[in-house]
């Protein structure tokens, strides 16, 4: 008969009356009991352990740094007396009047406002009537390059001249306002005071551009020359010579649409309209067509709707395939889209 192993005695711990109370109240095992006080102990390790176990702060010795500090500032006191035995670059200039509020300009008395002309004033008779120094300095230059001042609209323009010193001034001043046109000086005199008398009414200044008509009647597009485009409002020289050039490239306009490919008619649509207003295609019109099958690279790639790409792409597959047989057998390029050749099959031929 195995015998019973011998009774804990009462004074062990799992025995004691805490433990007792825990598995009573909980109704745990005794080995629960014992997990439950394993568990609240690494948790009580874990929470202390960190504070016991953190290493002593350093002690702060300020003799230390004390003593680096004091050395940096004996190097800085040092380095300053050496720049101080440094003789100045320029020793007889008052380099503290700026911040007394001075000018290293003397100052000029100033006069009461009368009326001048511009033209005999020296840059001094300027800062009397209250223009800064160095504006009065340029106006005097601009006036030597310029052989005078022709209206009060150029010492208006002058850089740094205020506004509001230039409205002081201008009512004394022995100019015009404005300037007289280019080639209307021998016409256009001033009169006895300095001033120019207005133009008479319904007479043109000299160098005016001629007024351009109001019914204009519209206009074939492809036989008008740039004469003939520029009497359009808004249409000067250099646009009726692009919308020229773009016809020959093309070899003629099929669509009044077509304008809006002009290069310097992209960005105003107001410009493009007034030319659709004035002109038309005439009906039955047959443009300049391109020989795809005898036409070299460059009188290929020249016009708008080819370009070089597709010019080089047209005299290898002809050079690999012989003469094309129709304008259709273009289509074999891979490159072609739908889009460009509808806009190039009207200007191009094979023979």
């Amino acid at each position: 008969m195995a015998s019973s192993p011998p009774p804990r005695p009462r004074g062990s711990w799992d025995n004691s009356a805490p433990m007792r109370w825990v598995r009573r109240y909980f109704g745990y095992s005794r080995g629960e009991a014992k997990g439950l006080v394993l568990v609240l102990a690494i948790m009580a390790a874990a929470a202390v352990g960190p504070v016991l176990l953190r290493p002593a702060l350093p002690v702060y010795l300020p003799a230390q740094d004390q003593a680096t500090l004091d050395k940096l500032v004996a190097d800085l006191k040092e380095h300053r007396t050496a720049e101080q035995g440094f003789a100045p670059r320029y020793p007889n200039r008052d380099y503290g009047r700026f911040a007394r509020g001075g000018s290293r300009f003397p100052k000029v008395p100033q006069v009461r406002l009368a009326p001048f002309d511009p033209n005999a004033l020296t840059a001094e008779g300027w800062e009397a009537r209250g223009v800064p120094h160095f504006v009065a300095a340029r106006l005097v230059k601009y006036r030597e390059a310029a052989s005078g001042f022709k209206a009060k609209a150029q010492i208006k323009k002058m850089y740094g001249l205020e506004d509001s010193v230039y409205q002081r001034l201008a009512p004394f001043m022995q100019l015009p306002d404005e300037a007289p046109r280019r080639g209307d000086y021998a016409a256009h005199k001033p009169g006895p005071d300095g001033k120019f008398p207005p133009f008479a009414s319904g007479d043109a200044a000299p160098g005016k551009f001629p007024r351009k008509p109001r019914n204009l009647q519209p206009f074939d597009l492809n036989t008008a020359d740039t004469t003939q485009l520029m009497q359009i409002r808004g249409i000067g020289a250099g646009r009726a010579k692009w919308v020229v050039r773009y016809r020959n490239q093309l070899g003629g306009y099929l669509r009044e649409e077509q304008l809006d490919e002009v290069f310097v008619l992209r960005d105003a649509p107001d410009l493009r309209d007034s030319l659709k207003k004035y002109t038309f295609v005439a009906p039955g019109f047959a443009p300049q067509l391109v020989n795809v099958n005898t036409a070299s690279f460059d009188e290929l790639y020249l016009h708008p709707y080819i370009r070089k790409g597709l010019a080089r792409l047209i005299v290898a597959y002809r050079s690999q395939h012989g003469p094309f047989k129709t304008v259709e057998e273009l289509k074999k390029i891979p490159v072609l889209k739908a889009e460009d050749w509808e806009k190039m099959r009207p200007y191009v031929r094979c023979e």
